[in-house]
């Protein structure tokens, strides 16, 4: 297919679509996955604005414009298995001698020396176009829609239920904010966990998203009938979610003026950004636009001021037996900002709940049907049921996914794997392909919010026992080996997920097309991805994670 042609029929700005199927358009699958996924962040039922090429997470990009993207979608048609394609902040730059088990893609985004590693500069750089916002996910092209923070968000809330409700969430309500690219997954995790889930959003076309894609159970603009249909299900024990146009805060203020206290509250609204991500609850969406255009100083002093607000509610509620935590929006740092000095008096979800997980390795593994059959996703759920028969936890996650979760653009699955599952399940994977058990090959990634990729002090490395929170060794380290193991794109980000300045993290994609090339990058990468958070938690002296190093003879 010309580029001409490829363009008309995938490619028309704003509408972008994945090509499906078991036929190339570029010269390899090296190049053709990487091709494909960028095309299915864009896609419509995926990104919170194609138009803007926004990805999600108020501001996070596939590319910078839509003449840097055809450029790098040119190049993807046209590299061979000797090169790789350079992109700098959602722009191609030039093209490096390889080989055939190096990564076809290396991108670099948002990275500021940290003197500069702030919002002012990189916006003032970012209106010069010379650099964009990749999120985590968005700008390293492995993005699946909601359900790629659904099953974090789920392990989450189970790990809430465990450590305080004896693992029954029955009964239990859960209030939260944010109902966007990453806090629409939360209500679908409440209920799968078993919980009733009551989440506020000012944008309605945000919750009419999570309703149309099964995410989310009914949507409401009157505080009163939310307010009725969570205390009916929490009574009956209902597992119901429910969506409410409003401001998070003024609605946390009236809860707590009619005694409503949530058993669970956290928040994901885009509170990363102040500016573009996160709306103060003095303005309407039209109003909020407005200024952020006209005088975005003022924007961000009024966002600070309402954070601080909505967090002294959030204290509020804790004081009065809430559980309260981060979800890792940088939300309680902004607050501080903005006049509320105990907003760090609940902690982050990592330090609370997921730690012990990063300590073994486990994270977020997700995977892609290139072939564009959900019949190929079905074949793989069934595939890891029978290789981990006593993963129950598993098990009982992959059988709610199938039956509860839409999938969005190209079908998709996630699931949390640890050292040694994850390079098994990677292997399993190219079996089925070669055999052609399922029909076209399949690309293996994760979230960026993973055990040992990530340096983010609010977040991920949030309270490490070490005190080494803010070491960005790691990520880079992660980065490197997955790049000596041949990954097939690799990429290494600034301000993913808590904006510029608080973090940075590197991602990797693995492609699985029944090769022996294939198997061998895939006995390194899913040996190697895992095994820097097992490093990572043994050189911050975890017990937990010194038993994995053990196990897997990770310690030197």
């Amino acid at each position: 297919m010309k580029f001409s042609e490829f363009i008309n029929t995938y490619a028309r700005h704003p509408h972008y679509e994945a090509p499906t199927g078991d036929q190339l358009n570029a010269k390899s699958w090296q190049t053709e996955a990487p091709l494909r996924m960028l095309l299915n962040n864009l896609h419509a039922e995926v990104a919170e604005d194609p138009e803007q090429l926004i990805v999600y997470g108020g501001t996070g990009q596939a590319a910078r414009n839509p003449e840097a993207l055809l450029k790098i979608i040119e190049k993807l048609l046209e590299l061979d298995d000797d090169h790789s394609l350079l992109v700098q902040s959602g722009k191609p730059v030039g093209m490096v001698r390889t080989h055939p088990e190096a990564p076809r893609v290396l991108i670099a985004n948002s990275n500021l020396v940290p003197h500069w590693a702030n919002w002012e500069h990189f916006e003032k750089l970012k209106s010069d176009g010379l650099m964009m916002y990749g999120q985590m996910t968005a700008g390293s092209w492995i993005y699946i829609g909601s359900q790629g923070i659904l099953q974090g968000t789920y392990e989450t809330f189970v790990a809430c239920g465990e450590k305080h409700f004896n693992g029954d969430l029955k009964h239990k309500l859960l209030v939260t904010g944010g109902l966007g690219g990453m806090g629409g997954a939360q209500p679908l995790a409440a209920t799968m966990a078993g919980a009733t889930f009551l989440g506020v959003d000012v944008d309605p076309e945000r919750i009419q998203k999570r309703i149309d894609t099964r995410y989310i159970d009914k949507m409401t603009y009157d505080y009163e009938e939310a307010k009725k249909w969570v205390l009916e299900a929490k009574n009956n024990g209902e597992a119901v979610s429910i969506g409410l146009v409003g401001d998070i805060g003024n609605v946390l203020e009236k809860l707590l003026h009619d005694n409503v206290i949530p058993e669970i509250l956290t928040d994901q609204t885009s509170a990363h950004d102040p500016i573009h991500g996160y709306v103060p609850h003095d303005l309407s969406l039209k109003e909020a636009k407005a200024l952020r255009q006209s005088n975005a100083t003022l924007y961000k002093e009024k966002s600070l001021k309402s954070m601080a607000r909505h967090v002294g509610f959030m204290l509020e509620m804790m004081k009065r037996g809430s559980k309260t935590f981060d979800y890792g929006n940088n939300l309680r740092e902004f607050a501080y900002q903005g006049g509320e000095k105990n907003a760090f008096d609940f902690k982050g979800f990592v330090p609370e709940y997921i730690r012990p997980l990063f300590c073994e390795g486990k994270g977020p593994f997700r995977w892609a049907a290139l072939s564009g059959d959900p019949e190929d996703i079905y074949v793989t759920d069934k595939a890891l049921i029978e290789a981990f028969p006593e993963n129950k936890h598993m098990i009982h996650w992959l059988e709610e996914a199938k039956e509860k979760i839409a999938f969005q653009g190209l079908p998709c699955r996630i699931c949390w794997l640890g050292m040694g599952e994850r390079e098994k399940a990677g292997l399993i994977f190219n079996e089925l392909v070669k055999s052609g058990k399922v029909k076209a090959p399949i690309v293996i990634g994760r979230d960026h919010l993973d055990c040992g990729s990530v340096a983010s002090p609010y977040r991920e490395t949030e309270g490490m026992k070490d005190g080494s929170d803010a070491v960005s060794d790691w990520p880079l380290l992660n980065l490197m080996s997955n790049t000596a193991g041949g990954a097939t794109w690799v990429s290494f980000h600034h301000g993913g997920g808590v904006g510029m300045g608080y973090s940075q993290h590197a991602g990797m994609v693995v492609l699985v097309d029944g090769t022996d090339r294939a198997e061998r990058c895939i006995r390194r990468v899913l040996h190697n991805d895992p095994a820097m958070g097992v490093f990572r938690h043994v050189d911050a002296g975890y017990e937990e994670a010194i038993k994995t190093g053990t196990d897997f003879s990770l310690i030197i």
